[in-house]
């Protein structure tokens, strides 16, 4: 189990959606809670489950340092395990600015647009948090947050293709590849929307950072649905995907990076991954603070301290994501040179090139294009 765990059946995917889909009633957003961090040194955090360094006794190495650095205890807990029903865990509570239990949260791109544009994460302070000058230049303005006023980036990642290069000794280069009736009913994909049907639109000459509508995307699901119903994809999935590659279900499948990572680690160098020529998506998760923390203050200095460059390395080695802190390559360099090099965790030029965020969707798109992807799902299953 990594960070990415999502839908894991398409029952649960549809529940999921229709709770996650609910907008608020209208009305004034809430207000902030106020900040008693000055009398509270303590901060409650929220996460993907091994999505932070953690030693062989189970303790967390960066988190115990912080504490002992700052005299702030933190609550860390591995809440995280879908994007989707996080939301509708909370939403209610965020909607009348209650505490949700946890004064930072780390969710991925789109969720954090919806949660911006509905007014439910407090606005950040950058004088708390000076290690912010290391953010990745490339990552400092974003549709959904221009100069990250609300959000800060935590951990990111690529999705693009990976295989067994044993059994396909070749390789691969396109997602044009996975349609190869040699591989049918041996390919996997993945149960994120924004991943899959990003990368087929990208392999048909769609931006999806850019200018596109229902046209585009309508096509794209037209070829997902012919080669689920075809049997070219065997298995839509969400991070259990991993086993279908251990286990051989799968030879090729659209995947992130930071699994494949793992993967080779942990079963030996069998697989490959790259970034199709067309285009891969990439995304992060991000550091924000709702809107009914009291302990906003403290958060604020614990993004700062993740943002140092020898806590970003150290945190890398372990999740093997990409980290968006400048500097930690170099640190990195002096715990690990072969992590260094890793591409997957601090990805070249071309690599980023070849990387697109999936744009903000407006809540009509969201709906629309979600239920067209659920639709292919439920009818897979």
């Amino acid at each position: 189990m990594t960070r990415r765990t999502l839908l894991t059946g398409a029952a649960a995917g549809a529940t999921g959606l229709a709770l996650a889909a609910c907008s608020p009633g209208g009305g004034e957003a809430p207000t902030p809670a106020a900040d008693e961090s000055g009398t509270n040194k303590s901060v409650r955090w929220d996460n993907w489950a091994l999505y932070v360094d953690v030693d062989d006794a189970g303790n967390y190495p960066t988190i115990d340092a912080f504490e002992a650095e700052t005299g702030i205890s933190v609550e860390y807990t591995e809440a995280v395990d879908d994007n989707n029903t996080y939301y509708a865990k909370v939403k209610d509570q965020l909607s009348l600015g209650q505490d949700i239990g946890a004064d930072l949260v780390c969710l991925t791109d789109w969720i954090v647009a919806r949660l911006i544009r509905f007014g439910y994460i407090q606005k950040l302070d950058h004088g708390n948090i000076p290690n912010i000058a290391n953010l990745l230049p490339a990552l400092k303005d974003v549709d959904f947050d221009p100069g990250r006023q609300m959000s800060i980036p935590y951990q990111g990642g690529f999705a693009g293709i990976a295989w067994n290069k044993e059994q396909l000794p070749s390789g691969l280069a396109s997602v044009q590849d996975l349609w190869n009736p040699d591989l049918k009913g041996r390919v996997g994909v993945l149960s994120e929307m924004r991943d899959t049907m990003g990368l087929i639109m990208l392999d048909q000459g769609v931006d999806i950072s850019g200018k596109w509508g229902a046209d585009e995307f309508n096509a794209a699901i037209d070829e997902f649905s012919k080669q689920v119903s075809d049997g070219q994809i065997r298995n839509i999935k969400g991070n259990s995907y991993k086993e279908d590659l251990v286990n051989g279900d799968t030879l090729a499948a659209i995947v992130w990076s930071g699994d494949i990572v793992q993967l080779n680690a942990e079963n030996g160098d069998k697989w490959d991954f790259i970034v199709p020529e067309a285009g891969g998506t990439i995304w992060n998760d991000n550091f924000m603070v709702p809107i009914g923390s009291p302990s906003k203050s403290n958060a604020e200095e614990l993004i700062n301290y993740y943002y140092d460059p020898a806590v970003a390395a150290e945190v890398a080695a372990y999740v093997n994501y990409i980290t968006p802190v400048a500097g930690a390559k170099e640190a990195a360099a002096a715990i690990d040179p072969e992590l260094a090099s890793n591409t997957l965790i601090f990805p070249d030029d071309d690599m980023l090139s070849r990387s697109y965020v999936f744009r903000g969707l407006d809540n009509s798109e969201e709906q629309a294009f979600n239920t067209a992807f659920q639709s292919v799902l439920l009818g897979s299953a």
